[in-house]
């Protein structure tokens, strides 16, 4: 059951594909800034989507870029692999989730947020911090594949969260007999990411679970109390536990403090990737990129 639900997503986009092997030319020092275009060129989808970033008001100064390759040296290399994973976020989670309930920019939104906030722990704990902002990219990816899964073969289904910490954990295992957690490291796995980053995500509601990947886990655990406080401020969530926070020397107020600068940074992207939706790349491309600046004109949400 779990292989042909993440089959679905099999021939989907292979966007995030990218993401391992960029993060393998950005761990080695002699990386050319060429290199990591030629990356970012594989797929046209990501390529439009680090131009629209590029020519943001956040980046431009009132300058527009016109290629790939300047909109690259325009961020610089520290921020071109988040970048990129936030371009491939905005290729693979924009969509609306029937089977959850939910809206088309919320699973974005969650994604971005949790990423963010595990990006920030990383940072706190001393771990790497690339590792970390992927897995929690895309630590719902599940999801995605138990909808498209859903949407073709039982489209009445409708999974509940009851909220952290298990969220949806109980619906799906009564359901389906596993979580959107099993399946994310098992489409990731599919997908040649490497085990550092598919089972912190098969792990994220049990990271005591796993001597190997515990802290990757715990960190997407408590980063997805910090999502929440983003994303939905207003819904008061049961905080990790304090043995837990203890082990990665967290305490409840370096939560407070991280809520506040995820929260902020949560903000600002989102105000650097508003464009109307008639804002387009201009065409002066060289032909490599023509097909570019036609997807140029989606809007980024």
């Amino acid at each position: 059951m779990l292989d042909a639900v993440v089959r679905e997503l099999e021939h989907l986009p292979a966007a995030p594909r990218v993401l391992p092997r960029l993060k393998q030319l950005l761990s080695d020092g002699n990386t050319a800034m060429s290199e990591v275009v030629e990356m970012v060129r594989l797929d046209p989808g990501i390529a439009a989507r680090v131009l629209q970033f590029g020519n943001s008001a956040y980046f431009s100064h009132g300058l527009r870029c016109y290629t790939v390759d300047e909109a690259v040296n325009r961020v610089g290399y520290d921020q071109i692999y988040e970048l990129v994973a936030t371009a491939v976020a905005s290729q693979v989670l924009v969509r609306p989730l029937h089977t959850y309930g939910m809206e088309v920019d919320e699973l974005w939104e969650h994604s971005i947020a949790c990423a963010l906030a595990t990006e920030a722990l990383a940072v706190r704990v001393g771990a790497d911090r690339n590792i970390a902002y992927t897995i929690g990219l895309l630590h719902s990816i599940g999801m995605v594949a138990i909808d498209a899964w859903a949407g073709r073969h039982q489209p009445s289904l409708r999974l509940v969260s009851q909220g952290l910490p298990l969220e949806t954990c109980e619906s799906e295992q009564t359901a389906l007999g596993f979580h959107h957690a099993e399946a994310g490291a098992s489409l990731l796995r599919l997908w040649a990411f490497p085990q550092v980053m598919s089972e912190p995500v098969r792990w994220q509601y049990l990271p005591n679970c796993t001597a190997a990947h515990f802290q990757f886990a715990s960190l997407l655990y408590t980063a997805k109390w910090l999502r929440s406080a983003v994303v939905h401020p207003e819904i008061a969530q049961p905080r990790p536990h304090a043995t837990l926070l203890g082990k990665l020397n967290l305490t409840n107020r370096h939560l407070d403090q991280l809520a506040g600068e995820v929260g902020a940074r949560f903000k600002a992207i989102k105000v650097q990737l508003q464009t109307s939706e008639d804002e387009t790349v201009a065409v002066q491309f060289p032909v490599g990129e023509r097909q570019v600046a036609q997807s140029g004109r989606k809007r980024v949400h």
